[in-house]
């Protein structure tokens, strides 16, 4: 009996916290002007993100890694989903109108806003950014690979640069275009070697407890 009654407690607190296996977070960033001047990006609760630059484009898809999926998660639920406005009302330069969109179940709630004071706000901002900023350095990698061999080593330095940082998300999406790169001939030797030494050191993050 304690045991059913534990099991009814940590569903009824699942149910209560609104974060269920169908539960997602949609970012979309609009500023014309910048590079890119629009941005989507949806992050399930499973950890596959969905990312685009135009709103009818294919998105990229990869799978997030776990921990930082249940960070961005966390900040959601800190943010109570959400339910209350998060711009600052500040005087400040335009940086884009963001918006926060949850959902889960049929249920839905977003904020929009182009600066925030909230902390939480601020993190998960960030986590969007640096997804942004992978999956261009993805793309600018498979470009070079495929027309300007000898700008590939150029794109992996910015890779590897974005991995010390700790802002590389979904890192395993780069494994195989950089053991294509590090065992292709055709591709500067010093090249090779840095795509070697990146997967290398991608795969080991993932051995790590």
């Amino acid at each position: 009996m304690k045991l059913i009654a534990l099991i009814l407690c940590i569903a009824a607190q699942a149910a209560f916290s609104g974060d269920g296996d169908s539960a997602r977070i949609i970012y979309t960033k609009s500023f014309p002007g910048s590079s890119p001047d629009y941005v989507s990006i949806a992050v399930e609760r499973n950890g596959a993100v969905a990312y685009k630059e135009a709103v009818d484009d294919d998105p990229e898809k990869f799978q997030m890694e776990q921990t930082s999926t249940e960070v961005m998660f966390d900040l959601a639920a800190r943010l109570d989903h959400f339910k209350h406005p998060l711009e600052s009302g500040l005087k400040v330069a335009n940086m884009g109108v963001k918006t926060f969109r949850w959902e889960d179940d049929g249920a839905a709630s977003e904020q929009k806003f182009n600066y925030s004071l909230d902390e939480n706000a601020k993190a998960l901002h960030d986590w969007f950014e640096a997804i942004t900023d992978t999956e261009r350095l993805f793309a600018e990698l498979k470009r070079a690979a495929r027309h300007d061999k000898l700008g590939v080593h150029e794109a992996l330095i910015n890779i590897e640069n974005c991995w010390v940082q700790k802002r590389l998300t979904g890192a395993d999406q780069f494994l195989p275009l950089l053991d294509q790169i590090a065992q292709n001939e055709i591709y500067l030797h010093m090249a090779r070697q840095r795509a070697a030494m990146l997967g290398e050191a991608i795969r080991r993050s993932k051995a790590k407890p």
